[in-house]
């Protein structure tokens, strides 16, 4: 045990990750969701995708208990429990198309669907009405497939909730919840596929504690009555990643 957490210490890069992770929990906290779109980007350039998606997951699962409680009180849990059976199933599926791609494929795909994900926010696109039960296991089907890939479980359901006309405190919490869901999803399927290693647990277990802090105070500063400021984040958020995660500009 001493050998991984010394080894996990020394993984190049790890200053930048834990930059890069502190500012994602500031993002979750605030928004219920940007670990990903901030952390893969970073993470992806010292680390193989499978690893980062492990790290993420575990990492993910420190903020449980900071946010899932308050959520659970203020979301849909019916049909956010829809989406997280679909994902059970593509997670799987998206962790064994990542074993089959090309890296560099990985990271246009990255690039791709957060940039799907702006245009649809920025243009104001909205889904008119509630989802049925397909198209909330299209779009839970679509996110765990997406996470097992690429590690990037939140554009699918940003799509839905973050452009939906719903409240922004009712948004936040079902994106909370399902993320909450899907990390451990992850997290138990890389270790049923021996693909847990323990320089990664420990790499996340260091990341873990910053992440934490920053989540509780991303959390303090959220305020459902500044609707307007959470949306023009979420923009800069999203649009950031797209920028950062340019193969062209390493």
């Amino acid at each position: 045990m001493p050998d991984a957490i010394g080894a996990a210490l020394a993984v190049p890069g790890l200053g930048w990750m834990g930059l890069a992770i502190l500012m994602a929990g500031l993002m979750r906290g605030f928004t219920g969701f940007g670990t990903a779109l901030i952390f893969v980007p970073v993470a992806t350039q010292f680390l193989p995708v499978a690893q980062v998606i492990l790290i993420m997951g575990v990492t993910g699962l420190f903020s449980i208990a900071v946010l899932v409680p308050r959520a659970w009180q203020q979301a849909d849990r019916g049909e956010v429990g829809v989406m997280v059976l679909a994902a059970l199933v593509t997670v799987p599926l998206g962790l064994w198309a990542l074993s089959q791609m090309d890296v560099l494929v990985v990271r246009w795909i990255v690039v791709a669907v957060a940039s799907v994900t702006l245009l649809a926010v920025i243009t104001g696109w909205r889904w008119q009405g509630r989802l049925g039960v397909p198209g909330r296991l299209m779009v839970g089907g679509g996110a765990g497939l997406m996470g097992g890939m690429t590690g990037l479980t939140g554009p699918v359901v940003i799509i839905f909730y973050l452009a939906n006309a719903r409240s922004v405190q009712a948004v936040r919490a079902n994106i909370i919840l399902f993320l909450g869901a899907i990390d451990v999803v992850l997290v138990v399927t890389l270790y049923l596929r021996g693909q847990a290693g323990m320089v990664s647990l420990w790499m996340a277990v260091i990341l873990g504690v910053p992440y934490m802090v920053s989540t509780l105070i991303g959390q303090a500063l959220f305020d459902p009555a500044r609707e307007k400021a959470y949306r023009m984040i979420a923009y800069a958020m999203v649009g950031l990643a797209v920028l950062s995660g340019l193969p062209i500009l390493d």
